[in-house]
């Protein structure tokens, strides 16, 4: 694969891509190592449907109330992609002009993705040069989701990513060496029926910030690696807001900041992840930034994915 060297620069954008739902449900094919995952309330699945549009749509609103630009895309009712509406794992926009395709480990997410999203934005001038394409490592069982997958400090060039049947190494490697990152893989684990197992992605126990990164170190067992994570976050000058596993269970690791209007930054989560915050917590990010909520509980519980993984960041340039 010919080398890229993406020169991202900024750590956050103002501009989002979201993809509306109309087949959401519980994943039956995600569910096997997604562990955030619920069963929740018994609803027929307009019900379900009806309350995933909504969050949705008062998510967007939230969004653009504070000056931040979403494209929203529909997924369709007839592609029956019950995990469309988390876009950050088969593609990401970078600043170079770049656009990231990922192999999905579920078969029915492969169906995500999408050349129209490329298509609408071109249409609205973004720039898009090249795409690298990971996608033939499915046919070999091999995996990387996106940015649910990739935490990428873009600013100094390094690639944080939780190894597990989502994200193999041979891959972040492969991106790093493709994007001119340096590739910083550990193990994070959660508790499930007393057993250590890994979490799925990266982004529900971890996120970086311009000058902040929030993380739950309790994830990481292996110490030497918890160790040198800590050291890497420290050493690029962020202050680190630890988590604890039951607050990652809020998905509280599951934030993204972005920049709305008059330069303003965000950090948008849901109103779940917000409510499992200490007051310690929220005046050290407060320092840094304007915290930003919304209720996601339908998508959370049945998707196990929340704010973050529902926006895709675009750092594609416009065109002159």
């Amino acid at each position: 694969m010919e080398t890229n060297q993406a020169q991202d620069s900024q750590q956050i954008t103002n501009q989002v891509v979201m993809i509306r739902p109309w087949s959401f449900r519980m994943n039956e094919e995600t569910a096997v190592n997604n562990y955030f995952q619920k069963e929740g309330e018994l609803m027929t699945a307009e019900t379900v449907i009806a309350r995933a549009q909504s969050e949705f749509d008062g998510f967007v609103k939230v969004l653009q109330s504070k000056g931040i630009e979403v494209l929203v895309v529909e997924e369709g009712p007839e592609m029956d992609t019950p995990d469309a509406l988390f876009p950050n794992n088969w593609i990401s926009f970078h600043a170079d002009g770049t656009v990231g395709l990922y192999p999905m480990y579920a078969e029915n997410r492969r169906r995500e993705r999408r050349e129209d999203v490329l298509e609408k934005l071109e249409a609205l001038g973004y720039q898009i040069d090249s795409i690298q394409d990971y996608t033939p490592a499915e046919e070999e069982g091999v995996f990387l989701e996106g940015t649910g997958s990739l935490l990428l400090d873009r600013q100094n060039k390094l690639a944080y990513c939780a190894l597990s049947e989502r994200a193999h190494e041979e891959l972040l490697d492969e991106f790093c060496e493709d994007f001119g990152y340096m590739p910083v893989g550990f193990v994070a684990n959660q508790t499930v029926d007393g057993k250590r197992l890994p979490i799925y992605h990266t982004n529900v126990m971890m996120c970086l910030g311009q000058d902040f990164a929030v993380i739950c170190l309790e994830s990481i067992d292996d110490k030497k690696e918890r160790k040198f994570v800590k050291q890497q976050l420290t050493k690029s000058g962020k202050e680190v807001v630890a988590l604890s596993e039951a607050q990652i269970h809020q998905f509280a690791g599951n934030m993204l900041q972005l920049r709305g209007a008059e330069g303003q930054t965000y950090l948008v989560m849901s109103s779940a992840a917000y409510n499992s915050l200490n007051p310690t917590q929220i005046k050290t990010l407060e320092k840094y930034t304007e915290l930003l909520h919304a209720p996601l509980d339908t998508i959370e519980t049945l998707g196990g994915g929340s704010a973050r993984c529902m926006l895709a960041e675009v750092f594609l340039p416009r065109r002159a």
